[in-house]
């Protein structure tokens, strides 16, 4: 109802002498359709009506009232979804590049620092100082850096103003997890639009999301300080899970007479998560992450893979889906010209844009991630340069689309042209990623949004770019009201 309402108020405004009522459905007719889970369309309607596809296919009925959009040289695509973001939490910006792949990150500062006052050390001082460091963690049983419990799903709000950017390259969707610590919380798969945080989640949790980091926690003397540290810590979480797992049911089984089991915030959040994210940027850590994914005996996804050319073979027989970084390694900038890059990070910056040709001929199930490349002009020159590395066009798309859905289970309502499913539709006048293809219009849950060429292309002369939200005027727009016609 919301879209339908946004709909009867721009037809007003249009035509300010005409009483339209409200639509009830909105019909893309005789376009190209992009199923990606069947055979694509050459000439077919699209129905979308209360958030939903309605309908689709040659001889698609469109139902009285509905507004028409001319589909003669237009592409229907699903949306495209983001696989692993912090789309929609305003403030969550993605580690740096590197990290976010899988390199160990810095322990992340847990409060400012405050400059001492100089004064004669007292005994009151000795025990306060005591008394901080017995707070810093010593081990895993004070479990640093540990955020299971937290839900993307809470933190989301469609006031990111990352949002109008992603929507301007395709995106109506994102797997969206929280970002601190070490075990950073349950995402959430969420819709780009709503008028509200909770009108944006689709599902959750899909997953907990693992980032290693380094350097310490509490002022860099506590535990985990190493990579190793965080592994082992990772390893024991699991291992008391298992323990919690048993006391609940043992407990359950027979609660008279036995002491019931401590409640343990931290653990419930791995236990609710489906699926860990694990880290595998680097060819020594896809071999050490399969093997650690494994041990768990959880189901896992690696993320990263910049280095995966080295390891396509062991990722295949794993059988484990894999997330690819669209941030695509290259030279820093403002770096010292007369240094000379080594033969190994040469080869990385080559090779690495053509891993995802290389799991779609080996079969391996995997999925796109922004990884912080947030503008739709950057976005589209990165999947771009993956299909100039040997990447076909329909498994740019499907990477996009229907692989993340199926990656985290929500295949039966995302990722694919199809009856039933949301509503999320991209509509290009063109093919999706070519350099002269814009995006016409968005539909996300059945709100429509009209990106600017601002958007798609980049503010030129740092013009603020914009969009429309809303239906567009018919004359204007080459849409008609279906039930004039």
């Amino acid at each position: 109802m919301k879209y339908s309402h946004a709909l009867a108020a721009v037809a007003l405004l249009a035509a300010p002498f005409l009483r339209a009522a409200v639509p009830t459905a909105v019909a893309i007719k005789d376009a190209h359709v992009v199923t990606v889970s069947g055979a694509d369309l050459p000439k077919a309607t699209v129905v979308l009506r209360n958030g939903l596809i309605e309908n689709v296919g040659p001889n698609a009925t469109i139902p009285a009232g509905a507004w028409v959009i001319d589909g003669n040289g237009l592409t229907v695509y699903p949306g495209f979804i983001d696989g692993l973001s912090t789309w929609g939490i305003p403030g969550a910006i993605p580690a740096p590049a590197g990290r976010a792949a899988g390199a160990a990150a810095p322990t992340q500062p847990q409060a400012p620092a405050q400059p001492p006052t100089p004064q004669t050390t007292t005994e009151e001082q000795i025990s306060e100082g005591m008394e901080a460091a017995q707070a810093r963690s010593r081990g895993p049983e004070s479990r640093p850096q540990t955020y299971s419990f937290e839900r993307a799903a809470d933190l989301v709000t469609p006031t990111d103003n990352r949002l109008e950017a992603a929507r301007a390259a395709g995106f109506t969707s994102a797997a969206t997890f929280p970002n601190r610590g070490i075990v950073e919380g349950l995402g959430a798969i969420i819709d780009l639009s709503g008028d509200s945080g909770r009108d944006m989640v689709v599902a959750q949790p899909i997953g907990q999301q693992i980032l290693f980091r380094v350097g310490g926690f509490g002022g860099g003397r506590g535990f985990p300080s190493s990579l190793m540290g965080n592994i082992s810590y990772i390893r024991q979480l699991y291992l008391d899970l298992d323990q919690y797992k048993q006391a609940k049911q043992i407990y359950a089984a027979s609660p008279n007479g036995n002491k019931r089991p401590e409640y343990d915030h931290d653990l419930e959040g791995l236990a609710e998560s489906p699926r860990i994210l694990l880290p595998a940027d680097q060819e020594q850590q896809i071999d050490r992450m399969i093997a650690f994914g494994q041990e768990l005996k959880t189901p896992f996804v690696l993320y990263g893979m910049h280095e995966a050319f080295k390891r396509v073979d062991q990722i295949q027989q794993s059988n484990v889906p894999a997330l690819i970084s669209l941030k695509w390694p290259v030279a820093q900038r403002d770096t010292d010209p007369t240094d000379v890059p080594n033969y190994r990070d040469l080869v990385i910056r080559e090779q690495a844009p053509a891993v995802a040709g290389m799991f779609a001929k080996a079969g391996v199930k995997f999925a796109f991630y922004s990884d912080g490349v947030d503008t739709a002009p950057d976005l589209k020159r990165a999947v771009k340069k993956a299909i100039d590395a040997g990447l076909s066009r329909a498994d740019a798309v499907r990477a996009l689309t229907l692989n993340v859905a199926e990656i985290y289970g929500v295949a039966d309502r995302l990722g694919s042209v199809e009856k039933g499913k949301i509503a999320n539709v991209v509509v290009t006048k063109g093919d999706a990623f070519d350099d002269k293809t814009t995006i016409e219009y968005v539909f996300v849950d059945g709100t429509v949004y009209q990106p600017s060429k601002e958007l798609q292309q980049g503010p030129p002369n740092g013009g603020a770019p914009g969009t429309r939200r809303g239906n567009p005027t018919p004359a204007a727009d080459g849409m008609t009201d279906g039930g004039r016609n």
